[in-house]
């Protein structure tokens, strides 16, 4: 442990995108917070900067600017709030704060995924082009000096496509908050899809699934989540009854609901990690899903949920999952063994490794001379 013991007591700084008080907050932010609570209860020192709105916590929470101005005043927050601190985690979403760039002191970068198909869902062509060149040329180069942190395999591998040395990435697979299921199962045919409505979910393209699937199933389809897709789905489906969308909902509804649906529904073209499978597999409930990266490292096919790579298998998967009683029920126990293994407290305790590690490895050179604070 380069001289450390878990003992050690650290001062963590975090630089995020956005606070869990964010309206567009998702599991990027569940997942700091987790980490910033988990270090905080093991006795270390922790703080975060990010762009508003923010809210209050259990820890000191800096709003540092906007969606996108909040990446120019990173340095000078930094030198404000942080310094001094021993390892500072830089979130990668998308683009990250480029922390190597002002910071001497050691630096984790944690990567939830990589974006390259996100940018032109969400970009006209040329700022898609930008993100892509910074996130895939500019990042190693600024950081190839730093640790990682990924949160599945398949984000590490991912990294290893951009060039990222396998040494320099750690694999911290994210956690899950325990429970029991909380309701019966429904006795009528009902499908969940759970997550933010954001265009890689591709919630439209499980629509389309529906109509091929609702004949020979009947049933309810349930889309639970708030986000910026959430209108043109609702137009999409406004003639179908058999489609409900909740909106954002509780943690006792989200928990209700993945005890008493049937399976988990996610044709996401990609995720980082894929929590709510596991939470899915807590309420004993499995997953179909593409097999595509981050979900091909938490649904475990054919044991606790089925991987499909076509769309004709995915609707036709779908079919048989729901006439097949026996396997589904097989799959959600095996699903809820595989859940349990994954605590926020095993997760806490890799990363507080690898800060450690950080913090008390001999200090590389930034990759750049650091230009603001220390």
């Amino acid at each position: 442990m380069s001289g450390a013991t878990l003992q050690t007591s650290l001062s963590v700084g975090v630089v995020a995108w956005r606070d869990l008080a964010n309206p567009r907050a998702g599991g990027s932010e569940v997942v700091v917070d987790a980490y910033l609570r988990g270090l905080q209860e093991r006795g270390h020192t922790v703080k975060l900067m990010c762009g508003g709105p923010v809210g209050p916590r259990a820890y000191p929470v800096h709003q540092i600017g906007g969606t996108y101005s909040q990446y120019l005043r990173a340095p000078l927050a930094h030198a404000r709030w942080m310094r001094g601190i021993d390892v500072l985690l830089d979130v990668q979403n998308g683009i990250p704060f480029f922390s190597p760039l002002w910071r001497r002191r050691p630096t984790v970068c944690l990567v939830h995924h990589v974006h390259t198909q996100q940018w032109a869902q969400h970009f006209p062509a040329p700022v898609a082009a930008l993100g892509r060149t910074l996130e895939g040329s500019l990042m190693p180069a600024v950081y190839r000096r730093t640790p990682y942190v990924a949160v599945s395999p398949g984000t590490a591998r991912d990294l290893g496509g951009l060039g990222i040395p396998t040494e320099q990435i750690t694999v911290v697979p994210n956690g899950v908050d325990p429970f029991e299921p909380t309701d019966a199962r429904s006795s009528e045919p009902l499908f969940l899809a759970l997550g933010r409505a954001v265009p890689h979910k591709r919630l439209d393209l499980l629509l389309r699934h529906w109509e091929r699937v609702r004949p020979a199933t009947g049933g309810k389809l349930v889309i639970a989540g708030d986000g910026p897709e959430l209108p043109r789905l609702r137009a999409l489906a406004a003639n179908d009854p058999s489609v409900e969308f909740t909106g954002s909902i509780s943690e006792d509804e989200k928990r209700r609901l993945l005890s008493s649906a049937w399976m988990l529904v996610h044709p996401a073209s990609h995720e980082g990690w894929g929590m709510v499978v596991l939470e899915a597999g807590l309420g004993r409930t499995p997953t179909l899903a593409y097999d595509v990266p981050g979900l091909c490292d938490t649904v475990r096919d054919g044991i606790t949920g089925r991987l499909v790579t076509t769309d004709d298998a995915f609707a036709s998967a779908w079919i048989e999952m729901a006439r097949a009683p026996e396997i589904r029920a097989t799959l959600g126990d095996a699903a809820r063994g595989w859940a349990l293994g994954f605590t926020w407290d095993r997760t806490v305790a890799r990363l507080e490794r690898v800060l450690l590690d950080a913090a008390y490895a001999p200090h590389p050179q930034p990759a750049l001379p650091a230009v603001v604070g220390t």
